[in-house]
């Protein structure tokens, strides 16, 4: 199965272009934006690492090793599209937003789930694939409305041993909703390796049962990622139903940072794998081709440390969140299991018994 579906990559990890086809494809401004929205992302993701430790902000799911599959895909999309995320894909919610919105998610406050206005992007899901099904769902939706919008989904391997994964799939093979399956495959679903969860090769393979495309990229090339996600997303569009696509990735650090990866992962191994890093690897094909130098990279660096820091200042000045959200918005009217969770909690923070 990993003959029949290879890795396609356009640069490999030394930065050479060995997919000739993109030559005249792949320009100097295309590489300085990926650069430049990767960089950004990588600052975000280890300031907000250091904030955790610091108990400045909550629980927070590292991406560190994963910008290319993310912002690669997001910004395949149109304006006008569907995001479905996981915890773990902030990086593809602000890149098609085009706007740090939800960091506050960390920090327990609803308005980190809310995209800016004309932005279809669905809070994240913290269950394991239910956001699969519903993705199928509102392809169906647009198909059904005429409408030329696609879905894309993410999810992460240990998703495929959900049964939403196949229901989704399914689905969406049965009436050619207009949606990609964006899988970004890093190796391990919390501390199970892939190798324990599923006797299959590939990911991708999994597509042959429900009779639609299955892809195998390189998800630290963020060219593979871009190009093969825009075609499925093409594809979409044009009616001709759905794709699985599987980024082979790597995730460098923990789960969470509620997590120790020591415990299941041999972590010199994480450090190998920085050959294979998508940010130095746009970096040597930039320098190879002249669209870069050091002064350049380093002031791309500072305009995302600027940035980013401010992006904290303005977190950090926002007012604690309100303790009701945890209760006031998952009926319309309160279930009185609900209320009487609320009540007791309320007293609780009163120190009432």
């Amino acid at each position: 199965m990993e003959l029949e579906f290879p890795i396609k990559q356009i640069v490999d990890k030394n930065g050479e272009l060995v997919d000739k086809s993109y030559e005249s494809i792949v320009t100097k401004e295309m590489s300085q934006d990926f650069y430049r929205h990767m960089v950004r992302i990588r600052t975000l993701d280890r300031k907000c690492i250091n904030l955790q430790r610091q108990g400045r902000l909550g629980t927070y799911p590292p991406i560190e090793g994963q910008e290319a599959a993310q912002v690669g895909s997001a910004l395949a999309l149109e304006d006008d599209d569907w995001m479905y995320p996981t915890y773990r894909d902030h990086a593809a919610c602000n890149i098609f937003a085009k706007s740090i919105y939800n960091l506050s998610i960390w920090l327990g406050r609803v308005e980190g789930n809310v995209p800016p206005k004309g932005k279809n992007i669905l809070p994240v899901s913290v269950p394991i694939a239910t956001q699969l099904p519903i993705a199928t769902g509102i392809a169906m939706a647009s198909k059904k409305r005429g409408s030329k919008q696609a879905a894309i989904v993410y999810f992460g391997d240990g998703a495929t041993s959900e049964g939403d994964f196949h229901e989704g799939l399914n689905m969406a093979s049965v009436f050619k909703a207009p949606v990609v399956f964006f899988n970004q495959n890093n190796g391990y679903a919390i501390s199970v390796p892939i190798w324990r969860q599923m006797n299959s090769r590939t990911i991708a393979q999994k597509a042959i049962a429900y009779d639609i495309p299955g892809v195998r990229i390189d998800g630290n090339d963020i060219f593979a990622v871009y190009f093969e996600t825009k075609k499925a997303l093409e594809r979409a569009r044009n009616g001709e139903g759905p794709t699985l696509i599987e980024a082979v990735t790597w995730r460098y650090g923990a789960h969470t940072t509620a997590d120790d990866p020591t415990k299941y992962r041999d972590q010199t191994e994480s450090e190998k794998r920085r050959e294979f890093d998508p940010i130095t690897r746009l970096e040597s094909f930039m320098k190879q081709q002249g669209y870069a130098d050091d002064l350049w990279i380093q002031n791309v660096a500072e305009e995302a440390r600027i940035e980013i820091e401010e992006v904290v200042k303005r977190l950090e000045t926002m007012p604690p969140p309100n303790v009701n959200d945890m209760f006031d918005h998952i009926f319309a009217v309160p279930t009185w299991t609900i209320q009487e969770q609320k009540d007791r909690y309320l007293r609780h923070l009163r120190g009432e018994k």
